[in-house]
């Protein structure tokens, strides 16, 4: 006759029934995963970057008797719109101070003033395209200006792809306030917001700054 084990007293209740006190450990599988596939798609894109760079280094001579980046580039204009963006990142970095201090409103002064400097960013480097292609300086009529328009056009889009999510961003964190989730999400665009200054910094220095010199 099989006898069931006896009950340590400490953990029954008064009327002899068993106290269960199941041990939860924490579980955040989502977060781990949205952050590494966060890396993996910075890492493709940090691909397509250097691919776009190399294209521009094999191409960025290659001028057909038309004007070279001396003859275009308005070093003034590109230095202020270098800074447009690098101010953007500081105010980002405010952003994410005040994120972790849980103070909603700071974050979402600070994410505006940095989708401001977004979009001054955008506008200095349209009014530049629009320059560009008034003086005639289009992207068919050299390979120089055909690489310079790809790499600078899609550094462009990643810029206003950033500030949709910004806007997006603060649609949520005025929502639902700073969950774990929005914590989540703002610190994935503060790798992107950096990952887009550094990348222009290297097309300041490669594009800009090396062409002035040929």
């Amino acid at each position: 006759m099989s006898h069931a084990p006896a009950i340590n007293p400490d953990y029954v209740d008064e009327n002899g029934n068993p106290l269960f006190h199941p041990v939860t450990e924490p579980h955040h599988p989502e977060g781990h995963s949205t952050m590494l596939g966060f890396w993996m798609y910075l890492m493709s894109d940090c691909l397509i970057f250097a691919i776009l760079f190399a294209v521009y280094a094999v191409l960025g001579g290659n001028y057909a008797a038309g004007p070279s980046p001396s003859d275009l580039f308005d070093l003034n204009l590109i230095a202020l719109n270098t800074a447009m963006l690098l101010f953007s990142s500081i105010t980002y970095g405010f952003a994410m101070l005040a994120m972790v201090k849980n103070n909603i409103r700071q974050v979402l002064i600070w994410l505006a003033i940095t989708g401001l400097f977004g979009l001054a960013f955008l506008g200095i480097e349209l009014y530049e395209f629009g320059h560009l292609f008034h003086v005639g300086a289009t992207p068919q009529r050299s390979a120089f200006l055909s690489a310079f328009f790809i790499l600078v056009g899609t550094h462009g889009l990643h810029v206003t792809f950033g500030i949709i999510w910004l806007v997006t961003l603060m649609v949520q964190v005025k929502w639902k306030g700073l969950i774990p989730a929005n914590k989540r999400r703002l610190m994935c665009l503060s790798l992107f917001w950096h990952f887009l200054d550094v990348i222009w910094i290297g097309v300041f220095t490669f594009v800009y700054l090396f062409g002035m010199l040929r």
